[in-house]
């Protein structure tokens, strides 16, 4: 082989190793965020979301069969407030390999930041027509709490759904990589974190309302809540949120970021030999998830109309980490259907079949983890590959 045809060594990420030639390689050609018929997913979703849905929920009448009811409203906005932790947890575990059992902590505090907000804007619409939530008049407080200082102000409690979540994923995330802890140490004492969590929010003295939550909201931004034009619009601004996460996951894993988190799954030790220091790319991406659940909760509180300790469950957390393995865990897309497909059953089911469901959504994970490992979109990509060949 010539000299003219030898290049410098490079490693994963297309980095020369120190001490080799300073001309170095061509940087790695950029790939497209998304194919052709991607984006014409995304304008059609864009368009289901925020035409299509609309006009049947608000347009068609109520007697027509293409009509959209407002159960099944309220019902898709829920399940796409899932898909965003489902998308969360995909970042998380699937492209960084740490699985969380605690994602439903975060989801629970963006909820109940939206939540307290949602209490004061009933004023004295209340049971008790006390400036006070009821709660706080049964339990006979004189004055707020602390914490419910600027529970008022709009803008205030929206930048506590980010940084509340975002705040406490950084601490925990910070002690916990530097400790080196990881795998199913992991897990357990992010599930142990959220069961403290939810025994705390049981107690009453807490200011949160114990174990019945917030609920019974009226308006918000002083428009009433239970308008269909409200709930609409909550519909669509849920939709276009998760539209926007999976676009914003989808260029942060094409990205280098993303490709060093991929090779942090598959081989932390080799990603430290070549000069990366894995606790900072753990913890950002821990916290971008957690910072998503706790957006994803503020959009649930509005829609579903209540917010409970029992949404901060270990359980919950656990049905996430589902999502994700039933739609196809390092997809992005894969955990959207997951959300969508065990939610769904999950209403077929506990509506005509409820003491059943717990069966099959158990049965599902088992035949997923061992005919399926890579879920839902793996069993299409593989049909799809054997009809090529």
């Amino acid at each position: 082989m010539s000299a003219g045809n030898l290049t410098p060594p490079v490693n994963a990420f297309g980095v020369p190793p120190q001490g080799g030639a300073s001309s170095g390689p061509a940087e790695p050609v950029p790939r497209m965020l998304l194919g052709l018929r991607s984006w014409f997913a995304i304008v059609a979703a864009l368009m289901v979301v925020a035409v299509l849905a609309p006009v049947l929920n608000l347009v068609v009448p109520e007697g027509s069969v293409f009509h959209m009811s407002d159960f099944a409203v309220a019902l898709t906005a829920k399940i796409m407030c899932y898909a965003i932790c489902a998308l969360a947890m995909d970042l998380i575990w699937g492209y960084t390999g740490i699985l969380s059992l605690g994602h439903g902590l975060f989801f629970a505090l963006g909820g109940y930041a939206m939540g307290m907000y949602l209490m004061r804007q009933i004023g004295r619409d209340g049971q008790y027509q006390s400036d006070m939530p009821d709660f706080m008049v049964f339990l006979n407080w004189k004055e707020f709490p602390w914490h419910w200082a600027f529970s008022d102000s709009f803008v205030v409690q929206m930048a506590m759904v980010v940084l509340v979540p975002g705040l406490l994923a950084f601490v925990f995330g910070y002690f916990a990589f530097r400790s080196r802890i990881k795998g199913v140490y992991f897990s357990i004492i992010t599930q142990a974190m959220t069961y403290a969590a939810m025994l705390l929010f049981f107690r009453n003295e807490t200011g949160f309302g114990g174990n019945n939550g917030f609920t019974d909201f009226k308006r918000i931004l002083d428009i009433p809540i239970a308008t269909p034009t409200t709930r609409m619009a909550l519909f669509v601004i849920t939709g276009l949120v998760l539209i926007g996460f999976y676009l914003f996951a989808r260029w942060l894993v094409a990205s280098k970021f993303g490709r060093v988190l991929m090779a942090i799954r598959d081989a932390e030790s080799r990603v430290m030999f070549t000069g990366y220091d894995p606790i900072r790319y753990k913890l950002a991406i821990w916290v971008i998830s957690a910072v998503m659940c706790g957006i994803a909760g503020a959009l649930y509180v509005p829609q579903v109309g209540i917010i409970n300790p029992s949404e901060m469950s270990p359980a919950a957390s656990i049905e996430m980490a589902i999502w994700a393995a039933v739609g196809g865990r390092g997809t992005l897309i894969g955990p959207i259907v997951g959300a969508f497909v065990v939610n769904g059953g999950k209403s077929v089911f506990t509506q005509y079949f409820p003491e059943f469901w717990l069966y099959v959504l158990g049965a599902m994970f088992i035949a997923v983890t061992l005919f399926l490992p890579q879920g839902i979109v793996g069993l299409f990509k593989r049909a799809k590959k054997e009809t090529r060949s």
